[in-house]
């Protein structure tokens, strides 16, 4: 029997085969459609309702591919960080609409799609970005697919170009330790320490504040990270995913650089004066407010140069943590789960390049452990004991 849910709000029914029928009236007509679950159906239908109420479901077939989107970046403003809403906009209005903008979203074809790809590979544009043009395109039509507008996502059957996996620069121990001895003294002297000692990313060290620390258990609370949003300036945010709320373990010895970096930090405070704006951060800007990234990076080449060490990035810290500490044995579950990766799967599949050297080892421990020894040889060493005897 079909349930329904209020006036005009249609239907879900069960049907014999197990499935469920939703049914709802629009501009006069009547719309059914089938799901293998009523979570689904029921999912469809308030989807679908909302899009009425907002004059999509009759603006379908006449919608633009660039309306829609201005609809679609509306709906995602609640759900992704301002940073990534800033970059689908861009994304969006300086490659997709150009090319693809004004053309009806359900008479989107699969071979303009392609041909778009193409031509940005042929003009230069970056695989990276080609492979990011595909995913905001991608995403923004299963949503459209979802509610109903079109009844095939045409970026299924496209071919898009996978961007080369970006270089990966680590440190050695002894380049750490000049890294470390070159840091010493300076004011980020702790925040190397504790990237290097945590693997933990960039705007995670900026967003650390002093409430995060559990001086007595050694315990960090990863919670937040600091972006800096075109337009707005440095925002705090949520980590990049759920696993990157984390708590994190420091040894004693990263505690105790902590401890005099907050002295020297009460030293600036007092120093500052009422120039000093209080925001509780570990790792703040010399009047306290978030951190630079960009400050951050300079202040990393110049450190760099001075312990003449290879030209990395910052965020290749976070690498060199990860591989040292699977070069010590490190449990792969633990890494993945102090670098805030979502599963070990990831974390094996961007350190693998460690792997070879562990797996020398491992095998010369599996040859001692499964040796056999030789019998004959036991007998005579045996006999010649109680010959002795």
């Amino acid at each position: 029997m079909a349930k329904k849910s209020g006036q005009n709000q249609g239907s879900v029914s069960k049907r014999k085969d197990g499935s469920y029928m939703v049914q709802l009236t629009a501009g006069g007509k009547r719309i059914t459609k089938y799901f293998k679950t009523k979570r689904e159906a029921n999912t469809w239908r308030i989807e679908t309702l909302q899009k009425i109420q907002r004059g999509l479901f009759y603006a379908g077939p006449k919608l633009t591919l660039s309306e829609y989107f201005d609809e679609w970046l509306v709906a995602r403003e609640g759900s992704i960080k301002p940073k990534t809403l800033f970059q689908y906009r861009q994304i969006i209005n300086k490659h997709i609409n150009p090319v693809l903008g004004k053309i009806k979203i359900n008479e989107l074809q699969p071979a303009e799609i392609q041909a778009l790809y193409n031509q940005k590979v042929e003009s230069g544009t970056g695989i990276r970005t080609v492979g990011l043009i595909h995913s905001v395109l991608h995403c923004a039509l299963n949503h459209a697919l979802r509610l109903g507008i079109i009844y095939r996502n045409p970026s299924d059957a496209v071919y898009k170009p996978k961007a080369p996996k970006r270089e990966m620069n680590i440190l050695d121990e002894s380049q750490v330790r000049a890294l470390l001895i070159a840091a010493r003294g300076k004011r980020h002297e702790a925040l190397y320490k504790v990237a290097i000692t945590t693997g933990m990313r960039k705007g995670e060290l900026i967003g650390l504040k002093w409430g995060d620390l559990d001086w007595d258990t050694h315990q960090l609370n990863v919670q937040r990270q600091v972006q800096r949003v075109p337009g707005e300036g440095l925002k705090y945010s949520q980590p990049k995913t759920a696993a990157g709320r984390r708590m994190i373990y420091l040894g004693s010895d990263t505690l105790q650089s902590l401890k005099e970096h907050l002295q020297r930090q009460w030293f600036e405070r007092e120093f500052m004066g009422n120039r000093w704006q209080d925001h509780d951060l570990i790792f703040p800007s010399s009047i306290g407010t978030p951190l630079s990234q960009s400050n951050l990076d300079r202040d990393f080449k110049k450190l760099l140069r001075e312990a003449e060490l290879p030209n990395i990035r910052f965020h290749d810290l976070r690498h060199t943590a990860a591989s040292l500490m699977l070069k010590q044995g490190v449990s792969i579950k633990v890494v993945q789960e102090r670098l805030g990766h979502s599963n070990a799967a990831m974390t094996l599949n961007v350190y693998s390049h460690v792997m070879p050297g562990m797996q020398e080892e491992v095998a010369e421990k599996m040859d001692e452990i499964t040796a056999l020894i030789d019998i004959s040889e036991m007998l005579v060493e045996m006999e010649n004991r109680n010959g002795l005897q």
